[in-house]
């Protein structure tokens, strides 16, 4: 980009060239095998890869494997070993796959990687377990990015390999950090060279100790955007396997249709409720400095795809249909028949959070008081343990919660059509139903 200045002491005007960066995010889908990672460059061959920044996901279903090696470990299974033998394994094929010298140096740093590994498994003395959590799991996109970077070096793009830990400062609240702003904004914008490809992980953060910390399952994007706000990108690009925002998840629902325009509001609205093409923290820095998020296919580079940015709501306007299975609908009635006031719901809601349910719908009456609820780490065993002492508790495990954006009858009949609901809700624009199917 091509920009003036004027220079107020001598009075004249210099031409000079300001570097804008573009910031790439590739998930587990698009680096899950050597074909994955060629099609990476293949991208990259397209779409330009100076001053790009690629955040990049642990390969395939990597976290899903190293959440077994923390299983085993803490079950202390003769399964442990194997456990990480088979992670290893994985991704020795893909290396295998896209480096025809046994000698590449690709081969050493992520021996070394595993031998880091190995080593944390047989000498960790914390019984905490999310702190091992984050230890564990980050080997997934330590090793993909070398893998990947190395591989670009190997086609001939030069890049620069960033070990995103020493960027994004986090507290030590493990498996859904807190970002340092101050502390990852003086990090990054030292220290990110311009004009070359730099590649990084997602997911990923450290403390003040520098032990690893994650950003929540899923993390990738937000990763993104925190590069984005701290380098003032030009924009930030969700490379997955569809086309772009569609209305409703294809799995799910015949006939999905592409969003070509989302405003950020629209776009936070649907992630608040459960849209997993993006990421829910991810909107708000892309939001406050006004960075267009695009979502665009790996398999056709060349599309338009979906664009987020500022401006109308929904293009083509229609509803959107968001599906979150494997929810909790838990009902509260006071054990006395007495009313469920203000001070009732508000110690609800801080053993809720206390034990990490997180809320995805609310109902109440006079007298009792029912929501529906994401038990990701499992702990509503113990909390019903609590809740039982002052409230009667009734509660439906395994129920689907659909949320219809901008509803109309249609979408309300598609998503109840031989269903048993169980709770539904509805405001000017947004329809949700809970079912058991």
């Amino acid at each position: 980009m091509t920009v003036g200045i004027w220079n107020l002491k001598f009075g004249i005007y210099i031409i000079g060239i300001y570097i804008i960066m573009r910031v790439f995010k590739f998930g587990g889908a698009s680096v899950k095998d050597a074909a994955g990672i060629k099609n990476v460059y293949d991208v990259l061959q397209k779409v330009g890869y100076e001053d790009v920044l690629l955040v990049v996901s642990a390969m395939g279903k990597t976290t899903n494997a190293l959440e077994l090696v923390i299983k085993n470990y803490f079950d202390k299974s003769p399964e442990l070993n194997s456990s990480v033998q088979e992670v290893k394994k994985y991704h020795n094929q893909i290396i295998m796959d896209l480096f025809e010298d046994e000698k590449n140096q690709v081969f050493v740093a992520v021996n070394l990687l595993f031998a880091d590994l190995e080593y944390f498994l047989a000498h960790n003395k914390s019984p905490n377990y999310n702190f091992v959590y984050d230890q564990i799991v980050s080997f997934g996109e330590l090793i993909s990015t070398t893998i990947l970077s190395h591989f670009m070096n190997f086609m001939g793009i030069k890049t620069q390999w960033l070990d995103v830990r020493n960027f994004i400062k986090t507290d030590a609240n493990y498996r859904d950090a807190e970002v340092n702003w101050e502390l990852t904004q003086k990090n990054i914008s030292k220290n990110v060279k311009r004009k070359t490809l730099n590649i990084t992980q997602g997911f990923l953060g450290s403390d003040e100790n520098n032990f690893t910390t994650t950003l929540g399952r899923e993390g990738s994007d937000y990763t993104a955007a925190i590069f984005a706000y701290c380098l003032n990108a030009e924009s930030v690009t969700i490379w997955k396997d569809v086309p772009g925002v569609m209305n409703a998840d294809p799995r799910y629902f015949e006939k999905a249709r592409l969003l070509n325009q989302i405003s950020y509001r629209e776009a936070i609205e649907l992630a608040f409720y459960g849209a997993t093409v993006i990421h829910p923290k991810t909107l708000q820095p892309l939001q406050k400095k006004e960075i267009p998020l695009y979502v665009k296919s790996f398999i056709n580079p060349l599309l338009k795809g979906t664009s987020v940015s500022r401006g109308a709501d929904l293009e083509p306007y229609l509803p959107c249909f968001i599906v979150k299975r494997n929810q909790l609908l838990i009902s509260l009635s006071s054990i006395d028949f007495s009313f469920i006031m203000e001070e009732n719901i508000s110690e609800i809601f801080a053993l809720f959070h206390q034990f990490k349910l997180k809320v995805n719908l609310i109902q109440n009456s006079a007298i009792s008081f029912s929501v529906c609820v994401e038990d990701k780490f499992g702990n509503f065993k113990e909390l019903n343990t609590l809740l039982s002492k002052k409230f009667k508790v009734e509660y439906n495990e395994n129920v689907t919660l659909y949320t219809i954006r901008h509803f109309d009858e249609n979408a309300a009949k598609t998503v109840e059509h031989n269903k048993i609901v169980l709770l539904k809700q509805l405001s000017r624009e947004t329809m949700q139903v809970i079912t058991k199917e």
